[in-house]
């Protein structure tokens, strides 16, 4: 992970989370200047707010802050919820703990089964040519009595994602689909059942490492 600190915050990225939603690039073009050799980030360039809010807004988590200006660091959200996105990665917001750490509050986790650094996204679905179109089913279920907190991920060997919390699933568009404290998300690419796992793992011999 490579930090640019500038005066009043400092911009973090981790190169192996991007999925490239390129909404830094596009939204703070004079923070993120793409396609320069070097230094890319500048920190100074751009209003600290505007940042916290690009940031905030990046799903994968690979762009992180830090301010030094006396303002508030990122919050933990305060309802958890998991976006499936269409050909693509689950989109996590909440409260990340993986492997009993927090990894911070936001994350895209592979559903291919292709990216080279499991269990997140590494955009390996798009030369993969992956496919899960179309919207997920609405599933009723009981309300929640709360929506926040932690969110632990669990990545069963050779298996699914374990995902223990609360939890709102949602489709592609925002809606939401069901809400949850356990779920198994698929991570193979081969379930019928996408985002959820069939078992289908074990048919294909799926291998996470």
């Amino acid at each position: 992970m490579a930090t640019e600190k500038g005066e009043d915050i400092s911009i973090s990225f981790d190169g192996k989370k991007c999925i490239h939603a390129r909404q830094c690039v596009l939204s703070q073009p004079q923070v993120f200047k793409a396609w320069t050799k070097g230094q890319w980030i500048f920190p100074d360039n751009g209003h600290v707010e505007d940042i916290v809010v690009l940031a905030q807004s990046c799903p994968s988590g690979a762009i992180q802050y830090q301010r030094h200006d006396g303002g508030q660091d990122e919050p933990k959200p305060n309802v958890n919820v998991a976006r499936v996105l269409e050909n693509g990665p689950v989109a996590v917001k909440a409260e990340i703990l993986i492997e009993g750490q927090s990894i911070g509050n936001r994350a895209t986790l592979c559903r291919c089964g292709q990216s080279k650094n499991k269990p997140f996204c590494d955009g390996a679905h798009v030369a993969a040519g992956f496919e899960a179109t179309g919207e997920i089913p609405i599933k009723a279920a009981e309300a929640l009595p709360h929506r926040d907190g932690p969110l632990t991920v669990t990545a069963v060997p050779d298996g699914p994602l374990m995902v223990t919390g609360n939890l709102e699933i949602l489709r592609g568009t925002g809606t939401k689909s069901t809400v949850t404290t356990k779920a198994a998300l698929c991570r193979c690419g081969a379930s019928a059942n996408k985002p959820y796992c069939d078992g289908s793992h074990s048919k294909i011999g799926f291998k996470s490492s």
